[in-house]
């Protein structure tokens, strides 16, 4: 275990040669979602409690746009100014040698369950960094390119049910699509999951390897949430506005799979009643705020990542509206508004490339209350947010200094932040005060 003293302020070049992915910064989609509509630009009613002063000044991006002519719809929407966390920070290597790592959960005793993507392979880690043989009894996982094990949640009876959830790429005769899982673990020397159930298969079946979504988010009423892509290739972007198909969703359904009886969709012949909300690009980022309320930052092409406060039944608009272009340079969209679709409360031009989120809560770094943390790949950057009134007021990018990429970020329950870096010798690290 190796600790490294960083902050905001002072950063110090570390970990050079560590078998960091080299030059890996590919202009990937992010997460996508919407919620506030030009028309319902700052409704006070879903205001996030004020998080600090209200900064001035340049904004941290200081690349030039993508899509210069697209403008924002409403003042702070995209570059907003540059703040410092003023609380000096140290990172903590935990453990390292995950092939791509993509997932952290905790279990009661605050060991950690891993997850590794292009291998399907689930590990329990202790807070001193001892790694489990592999669980046993997972299913097989597509693991080319995007694909493979995702997410990992605890169930919310876990103490009583031992139910774990996770996502994964499913391969399926014809394709593939994002399948979510549960079973019991039992713990032990080796460890296995037993009993295995399929709660929800993406549909329809299509052959990509890109674009599958895969977050799991429980609600404090034990409904789940599930974030799913639209696949990328054209024949799956086209559905993500469509209700009869899961491509671009956000679903809702209960820990068996079933489908609540309040679900906006329930009950239309033409749609399917697991929605939630539609018009999404892929979403990797999710988390819950202090009012229960569901966040996203989705993927957007060339340019055009966004921060959504996803509302039951909206529409987020991809691919008829957003910031973004082909990464071929040519155009996707004729406009960034349209009638009944969603704005961004925030967008990035270029991107981020966001992957895992928390909104945090601890007592460790009180200035960083209510404040939204994102993973970033391409922008190998933790990203920081603060809010004031359901709006960013202040972007920070920290850990620059690692040159990595950064998949997942979660609040411990100690209130430090844990991170996985996206590599073949991926790293799990610990951010705490120092």
């Amino acid at each position: 275990m190796r600790t490294f003293l960083t902050s905001s302020v002072v950063l110090v070049s570390l970990l050079s040669g560590s078998g960091l992915a080299q030059g890996q910064r590919p202009r990937t989609s992010s997460d996508q979602s919407g919620n506030l509509a030009p028309g319902r630009a700052g409704d006070s009613q879903q205001s996030v409690p004020r998080t600090g002063p209200n900064p001035g000044g340049a904004p941290v991006e200081t690349a030039p746009p993508n899509v210069p002519e697209f403008e924002p719809a409403f003042p702070g929407q995209t570059r907003a100014p540059a703040v410092e966390t003023k609380t000096p920070f140290q990172v903590t290597e935990i453990a390292s040698g995950f092939n791509k790592p993509w997932a952290i959960a905790f279990l009661p005793d605050r060991r950690m369950l891993v997850t590794e993507k292009p291998t399907g392979a689930l590990y329990i880690v202790t807070p001193q960094g001892a790694k489990s043989p592999p669980v046993a009894g997972l299913p097989r996982v597509d693991g080319r390119g995007q694909g493979g094990l995702l997410d990992v949640e605890l169930g919310p009876d876990y103490a009583k049910s031992q139910l774990i959830y996770w996502t994964y790429y499913e391969p399926r005769e014809g394709g593939n699509g994002l399948a979510v899982a549960r079973a019991r673990l039992v713990d032990g020397a080796k460890p296995r999951v037993e009993n295995v159930q399929v709660i929800f298969r993406m549909q329809p079946t299509l052959e990509s390897t890109l674009h599958a979504g895969g977050r799991l988010v429980f609600t404090p009423d034990g409904k789940l949430f599930v974030t799913l892509g639209e696949r990328s290739i054209l024949p799956g972007r086209v559905q993500a506005r469509d209700l009869k198909s899961h491509f671009g969703k956000i679903v809702r359904i209960n820990p068996d799979g079933s489908v609540p009886k309040d679900n906006p969709f329930v009950g239309r012949k033409d749609a399917r009643p697991e929605i939630w909300s539609l018009g999404h690009r892929n979403i990797l980022s999710a988390a819950l705020d202090s009012k229960n309320r569901l966040w996203e930052v989705e993927m957007g092409p060339r340019g055009g990542d966004e921060l959504n406060l996803v509302q039951m039944g909206r529409d987020y608009g991809w691919p008829t509206i957003g910031y973004g272009e082909e990464y071929s340079g040519e155009p996707i969209h004729k406009v960034t508004q349209g009638p009944g679709m969603e704005q961004p409360v925030y967008y990035w031009d270029p991107v981020i490339s966001p992957s895992g989120m928390t909104i945090y809560s601890g007592d460790l770094f009180p200035e960083w209350r209510e404040n939204i943390f994102i993973g970033g790949l391409s922008s190998q950057a933790l990203v920081r947010l603060v809010m004031k009134d359901d709006r960013v007021v202040g972007e920070e990018r920290l850990l620059t200094e690692q040159n990595a990429r950064i998949r997942e970020v979660v609040q411990g329950p100690e209130g430090a932040l844990y991170l996985l870096t996206d590599d073949s010798n991926g790293r799990l690290l610990k951010l705490t005060p120092r």
